[in-house]
Formats: structure tokens, C-alpha cells, sequence
């Protein structure tokens, strides 16, 4: 090994001993986080194992209802929220970097942090369940039987440990966003990105505005269980079908945000097995893009036995139609791959070729659900059972199933079994559609859904029995898949490099792998460089193209322009710490606390995780360079520092108030909803916070923002006095819009608890009062930094990322303001 590599794997080196848990590259927490939502996905199937011998026999008494209740909950919630995503974001953040040529993601310590919320979350949410305590309201928990009829802890822990993962979700989502669009190598477009990058990058957008409307729905469910503001309660104006609607605007996108990442997986294997590039790559795009969106306009088709208004029902029924086609396109493409190509055996390919026809049989139902009339019949039935599974089960799992055949000896250096692939293949398969398609049937003869037991002699003895022997025979097909994983291969010998004559660029990787990712980043002129480009594997080992040193001794990556792939940095990315894990630690300490109504706990847990974010950032982001460029190789100098719009930062923090708008835009949504159900909202008799305060509120937030653009101004000018006095002015203003928005509600003496007028109005203000005082704290963390030397007129990226958040800011506030003060003078 030469002096460079050398330099480069020092930088590079994974801690060791006790250390290693401190590690933030996404090789080790990418691994962290598959093992650990794959070990979820074994508690989720002994829940479903649990389930499926309560129901194969009439009135079998081996769990009690609320046993089961508590199992059926927890089974759906763990497949959906602790395994279904995460497991699509541990992939990503094990493998996106190799396929996008990168060293690592633009915020290695935030899929740490994740990691761990991730790990935290999951474990109170599951642990519940062994001390009898385990959320019992069915994975969807619809009010008002979890907020009048369920008063135990069970609610609360499913309320705020999900919310609790929800936000690591979103975390990740915002680092694979800006690591796919800023951190690709030179020369590829988007027009030549992985496909594999296209669909996290449609699933991490969707993420951005599928989960906010939840966690604004666990917002006011919490505050209506802790505080009794009756969003859900039909006797104080609150209405049940709010929850609903929130619900199901991040359940059906999610269940394509769980879909289309598995067929992410599948555009990659395909091409390799089938010896050719991918057939209508540009229609893939389109399709997966398509999906996407039209996802986001389907959630209604899961309340049409709610008793919306019949246009209403025919919009959103055809619009489930309408989804099929995108599906649709995306499979024939995969379909003409394997027929123009030389297709080559393989296990993958098995799990691959299961994946798509059983998906194909759970989209097919998926048409006759979308349908109302037949929606009438079948809902609330096992037919949807069957249907949901077929979905999830066969166009999710069996892909991921073929993901670790074919990405396990890239990670590890070995092969997995093609014989115990073989029998655990069909052991799945038979398995699966001996547990699931009879359920249609069973669903079709008139068996409800979400039921503990049922009566002999109404034709479903032998169909649930049928099923329940099909689920063991399911289960042995993992337990032959986990005992090929985990099995000893010490002996068995190393796989050899690119075993599949793979064409894309993760297929780089050596065995064994070195912990750098990639020798020297590549310029990109192909969809499968190690197809298409001349000596491409030889010159990459051999350092002849960007970052083949590190003579810094600094973990460095480039940062590339969105569209075209032009570099425009030499990024450094932080190293190992544990400040990702305390952080992780008090922060769930503050949801955990808040669980039990051990308030004082939560609060010192929260300010823990306040300081410990805070040394975080001060320590490890926008750090002042040694040298202000780079050679990076082959004649190229780049700034090693830069902020706004080419920063991944200043994206990060677009990104992210994207999704903070999408919550709130939620709780606006609920505020308008209840007046289109109420003919008097506000009601007459219920007095408002006025117009006085909310306007004075939104002047001075003006005000704020105005002063904090002229404050980046007068800092980029280097007039530091100014750039004081101006910050400060901000801050006593956005002090005062907090203080006066307050003012309305205290002074006109609302009670949230009275009526769900005055709750919604309360819940806005809470919402923008947070805000103010972050926005606050960001104000005082940049006079910090320019006082300590840290920030400076040339590097300003505190600043400006700062000023991006008090854009958001300004629009939340007016909003507030003028919906408050404004709009019951005109409703």
C-alpha cells in the first residue's frame, strides 16, 4: 500500500474496542441499523406466529382480548414503523455512498443520531409489551377509543415512541435527499444516476410530507389525552375523522414509501442477472416519480365506509385506479429487461420474480378495494388482510429477501447458500400464499377483521387453520434464511470481487472492503461504468482520479452541483463521537419521561439533549478550515468551504423546514376542517384572541425577519457591531411577536379545554410560540459563534442557514397570525 492509501485509511479507520460504538460512517451504522430492523422484523413475525395460533381454531382461548389486542397492535406497528421504513434507510445508508462513487452522506453524525432514536424508540415501544402495558388501540389507533375509552399508558407509549422514531425517519430522509443530489461523483447527471438512487430519492420526498401530518396528529391526540383539548371529542365541537384524515394522508403514501424501495432493490438485481442495461430507464423514472404523487391523493379510499359525499368517493376511487398504471410501467420494464437479456440463474432472481408476481396479485385486489361498492362489502373483512399483505409481504419482503443474497458478499466478503436459498425460497413462497390467499376468501364469506375469536360453524374453521399452518411454514422459510446469514463461514472462502459482474459503481468495493469506500472518486460517463468505461475498476485502485489522498488526515468527500454533477467542494466530514448516542439517549428521555407524566424528568432530560446537540453542532459543523481550497486531483482546486445554496448544509436545513411547513400546514388543515363540518365555527358564543395581538404578533415577526436578512448583510460586509446590534434587535423582536401572540388567548381568556375552536387556536400559537424561541436560540448561537472566532464574514454558514429557517419562520407566523385574528371576521 502507497503513502496515499495509507494516509487515506487512517483517516478513514473504524474505532476499535469500546470505541467502536462511537463510529458515524455509514458502512458501520448502515450495518447497525439493517441488523437491528431486521431483528424487528423477527419480533413482528413471533407476533404474527402468536396471532395465527389464537385464530386456528373457533373460540380457542389461548390469548385473552385484551392480549390479543395488545399483539395485533404491536404487530402492525413494528412491521410498519420499525421495520417497513427503517429498513429502507439502513440499505440506503450502507450502500448509497458506494453506488453514488461518494466516501460517505453529508452528515455521517446524523444517521447516528438516527440509529440510535431508531434503536431507543423501538425498544420502549416493544418493551411495553412484556409488563402488560402495550398499546392496545390497533396500529392505527382511531379516537375516541384511545382517547375516552382507553385511558392506560398503552396510547401514550405508541403516541410518543413512534413520534419519537417518526423523527429519526425524517432525519434519515433528509440526509439521503442531499446525499443523492449534492454528493454524486463528476460527470453524473441525473440523467445517469442509479435507479436505486431515483427511488430513495421519490421515498425520502415522500417521507418529507407523508410523515409531518402524523406527528401533527400525535400532537393533538397527546394534548386532547394529557391536557383534555378536545380535537377528537364530538361533544366539545372536536370530530374523530380529523385523526383519520391525518392518518391516512401518511398511510397510503406509506405504503408506497415501504414499496418502492424494494423495487428499488429490483431494478439493480435485474440488469445484473439479465446481462444488459435496464429497458425504459427513462420510464422507470417517470413511473416511480408518478407513483409518488399520485400516492398523496389516494387516502380517502380507506374511509369510503365513513360516509363522505359520493364525489368525493368517485374522485378518490378513480385515483386509486389511476395508480396501477405507473405501477404497471415500472414492471413491464423489468419484465422486457429479462426478455432482450441473457438471464442467469440465481436465488436473487427467485425472490426477485416471487416479489413481483405476488405484488401483482395484491395490486390486482387493490383494484377491486378501489372500487366502492365492492369496498362496502370487503372492508373491515379479511379480504383487506389478504389484500395488505400480498402488498407488503410479497412486493416488499420477498425483494428485500433478494437484496441480502445479492448485496451480502459486497458487505461481508462471503456468499450466502444457493441451496438453503433454494429451500428457504420455497418454503416462503408456499408458505405465504398458503397463510394469505385463503384470507380472501375467509374475508369474502363475511369474516371480520381485528377480532380475537370467532364462533364454529360459520365456514371459517378450516380456512384460519389452513392459514395459521401456512404461517409456520413461512416462518421455517426464515428461519433457513437466518440461519444462512448468520451461520459460521470462517472457512468457507472469500467471494470474489464484483461476484456478480455487476455494472454499477458499489461493485467497486474490494474484499475485503476497506473502510474508505471508494479509492478515488471516479468521473462518471456511463449508467454502468464498470461495463462501459475502459480500465475503470484499475484506474480507481490506482488513485487516478479525485481525493486519492487524505494527506490532511480528514475524512473528505465532494460535493457536487444538482443537475449536471460539476464539483464545487472539498467536503469534511465530521468523524467519530459520542455525542450522537447521549444525544439520542436525552432526547428519547424527554418522550419516555413525558409517557409516564414524569414531567421534571422529561424537562432536565431535554435540556441535557439541548446542550449535547448544541456541542454537536459548535464542535462538528461549519468548521473554519485550515486552507480555503484544495487540490482534489487531476488538476482541480476546490473552497473546502462554502455556504448557501451550494452548501449541503443551507439543503439540509430547506429540507427539513419542508417537512417542519408540511406539520404545520396539517394543523392548519385541522383548524379549516372543522369549519367545513361546524355551520358555526368560530361558534358565536366563544370569544376569539382578537385582532390586536395576533396582527402586533405578526409585525413584529416581520420586523424579526427583516432584521436577520439585514444581519447576514452587514456580517458578509464584515461590520461586526452591526451585525451585533441588528441580531439582538431580531431577537427582542421575534421576543415580542412570541410574547404578543401569547397575549391574545391569555387576555380574551380561551380555554382549549372547553371548546376544539379554542384548542386549534391554542395549538397554532404553541406551534409558532416553539418556533419563536428556536429561531430565538439560533440568533444567539450565531452571535456566540462570530464573538468565539467561529464564524466570520467570508465563512458565514451559520448565518445563512439561520436566515433560511427565519424564512420559514415569517410564512408560519403570518399564518398563525392571520388565520387567528383574521379569518373568523370572515367565516
Amino acid at each position: 500500500m502507497n503513502v496515499q492509501a495509507q494516509r487515506l485509511l487512517d483517516a478513514w479507520r473504524t474505532p476499535k474496542g469500546w470505541r467502536y460504538w462511537s463510529a458515524v460512517n455509514n458502512s458501520e451504522v448502515g450495518l447497525w441499523y439493517t441488523i437491528t430492523a431486521f431483528a424487528f422484523l423477527m419480533f413482528g413475525g413471533l407476533l404474527a406466529l402468536v396471532m395465527r395460533i389464537q385464530l386456528a381454531l373457533p373460540e380457542n382461548d389461548f390469548l385473552t382480548a385484551e392480549q390479543y389486542n395488545q399483539v395485533f397492535t404491536m404487530h402492525g406497528s413494528v412491521m410498519m414503523f420499525l421495520f417497513a421504513v427503517p429498513i429502507l434507510e439502513a440499505i440506503s445508508i450502507l450502500l448509497l455512498p458506494q453506488m453514488m462513487g461518494a466516501r460517505d452522506l453529508p452528515f455521517p453524525r446524523l444517521s447516528a443520531y438516527g440509529f440510535w432514536s431508531f434503536l431507543i424508540g423501538g425498544v420502549f415501544v416493544c418493551g411495553s409489551l412484556f409488563f402488560g402495558a402495550g398499546p392496545r388501540g390497533g396500529w392505527f389507533m382511531y379516537p375516541p377509543m384511545t382517547t375516552q375509552y382507553q385511558t392506560d399508558v398503552g396510547v401514550d407509549i405508541w403516541l410518543l415512541g413512534l413520534s419519537f422514531i417518526e423523527i429519526a425517519s425524517i432525519a434519515a430522509a433528509v440526509e439521503l435527499i442531499v446525499g443523492v443530489l449534492k454528493c454524486r461523483p463528476p460527470g453524473m447527471r441525473l440523467n445517469l444516476i442509479p435507479l436505486y438512487a431515483w427511488y430513495i430519492l421519490v421515498v425520502a420526498a415522500m417521507i418529507l410530507f407523508a410523515f409531518p401530518p402524523l406527528i401533527a396528529g400525535d400532537l393533538l391526540m397527546e394534548l386532547e389525552r394529557a391536557l383534555d383539548w378536545p380535537f377528537f371529542d364530538g361533544s366539545r365541537g372536536g370530530d374523530p375523522m380529523l385523526w383519520q384524515h391525518l392518518f391516512w394522508i401518511f398511510g397510503h403514501p406509506e405504503v408506497y414509501i415501504v414499496f418502492l424501495p424494494s423495487i428499488a432493490l429490483v431494478a439493480m438485481i435485474v440488469p445484473t442477472f439479465a446481462r444488459t442495461p435496464m429497458v425504459g430507464y427513462g420510464w422507470i423514472v417517470l413511473a416511480a416519480v408518478g407513483t409518488g404523487f399520485l400516492s398523496f391523493g389516494l387516502w380517502v379510499h380507506h374511509m369510503f365506509t365513513t360516509g363522505l359525499p359520493g364525489i368525493t368517493i368517485g374522485i378518490f376511487s378513480a385515483a386509486s385506479e389511476a395508480v396501477a398504471i405507473p405501477t404497471g410501467v415500472q414492471i413491464f420494464c423489468f419484465i422486457a429487461t429479462l426478455l432482450v437479456g441473457r438471464v442467469t440463474k440465481s436465488v436473487c432472481l427467485l425472490f426477485v420474480l416471487a416479489g413481483l408476481a405476488t405484488f401483482i396479485i395484491g395490486g390486482l385486489t387493490g383494484v377491486m378495494v378501489a372500487v366502492a361498492p365492492f369496498d362496502y362489502q370487503a372492508h373491515d373483512t379479511y379480504f383487506i388482510v389478504g389484500h395488505l399483505h400480498y402488498v407488503l409481504v410479497g412486493g416488499t419482503i420477498f425483494p428485500i429477501v433478494a437484496g441480502f443474497y445479492y448485496f451480502y458478499p459486497l458487505v461481508t466478503g462471503k456468499l450466502l447458500s444457493e441451496r438453503l436459498g433454494t429451500i428457504a425460497f420455497w418454503l416462503m413462497m408456499i408458505g405465504f400464499n398458503v397463510s394469505f390467499f385463503p384470507m380472501h376468501i375467509t374475508g369474502l364469506i363475511g369474516m371480520p377483521r381485528r377480532v380475537y375469536t370467532y364462533p364454529a360453524g360459520m365456514g371459517f374453521d378450516n380456512l384460519n387453520l389452513i392459514s395459521s399452518i401456512g404461517a409456520f411454514v413461512l416462518a421455517g422459510g426464515f428461519a433457513v434464511f437466518l440461519w444462512d446469514v448468520l451461520r459460521p463461514k470462517g472457512r468457507q472462502p472469500a467471494a470474489p470481487r464484483n461476484v456478480w459482474n455487476a455494472g454499477t459503481l458499489e461493485w467497486l468495493a474490494e474484499v475485503p472492503d476497506k473502510p474508505w469506500g471508494i479509492r478515488s472518486i471516479p468521473i462518471i460517463k456511463s449508467r454502468y461504468p464498470l461495463w462501459d468505461q475502459e480500465n475503470f475498476v484499475r484506474d480507481v485502485d490506482e488513485g487516478k482520479f479525485y481525493l486519492p489522498d487524505a494527506e490532511e488526515g480528514l475524512r473528505e468527500t465532494l460535493v457536487t452541483s444538482t443537475v449536471e454533477a460539476t464539483p464545487i467542494q472539498c467536503l469534511r466530514v465530521p468523524g467519530p463521537t459520542f455525542l450522537t448516542l447521549w444525544a439520542a439517549v436525552f432526547t428519547g428521555g424527554v418522550f419516555i419521561f413525558g409517557t409516564f407524566h414524569w414531567y421534571v424528568s422529561s424537562i432536565v432530560s431535554g435540556a441535557l439533549a439541548f446542550l449535547t446537540i448544541l456541542a454537536w453542532l459548535w464542535t462538528g459543523t461549519a468548521i473554519i478550515p485550515e486552507k480555503t481550497e484544495k487540490d482534489v486531483g487531476l488538476g482541480l482546486t476546490l473552497p473546502t468551504y462554502v455556504s448557501g445554496p451550494d452548501a449541503v448544509g443551507w439543503w439540509a436545513m430547506f429540507i427539513t423546514m419542508l417537512g417542519d411547513m408540511t406539520a404545520f400546514m396539517s394543523l392548519v388543515f385541522g383548524y379549516f376542517f372543522y369549519w367545513t363540518i361546524h355551520e358555526d365555527f368560530p361558534p358565536p358564543e366563544v370569544e376569539g384572541p382578537g385582532v390586536l395581538w395576533p396582527m402586533i404578533s405578526v409585525l413584529a415577526a416581520l420586523g424579526a425577519w427583516a432584521l436577520m436578512l439585514l444581519s447576514r448583510k452587514l456580517n458578509r460586509r464584515d461590520w461586526g457591531i452591526g451585525f451585533y446590534v441588528c441580531t439582538v434587535a431580531s431577537f427582542a423582536l421575534a421576543f415580542i411577536a412570541g410574547g404578543s401572540l401569547l397575549a391574545g388567548p391569555w387576555l380574551h381568556a380561551m380555554d382549549p379545554t372547553q371548546h376544539v375552536y379554542q384548542a386549534s387556536v391554542c395549538v397554532l400559537v404553541l406551534w409558532t410560540v416553539v418556533h419563536l424561541a428556536v429561531g430565538m436560540v439560533m440568533q444567539l448561537y450565531c452571535i456566540a459563534r462570530r464573538a468565539a472566532g467561529k464564524m466570520t464574514h467570508r465563512f458565514d454558514a451559520d448565518v445563512v442557514n439561520v436566515t433560511l429557517y427565519w424564512h420559514f419562520m415569517i410564512l408560519t407566523a403570518g399564518i398563525t397570525g392571520l388565520t387567528i385574528a383574521l379569518f373568523p371576521l370572515v367565516a
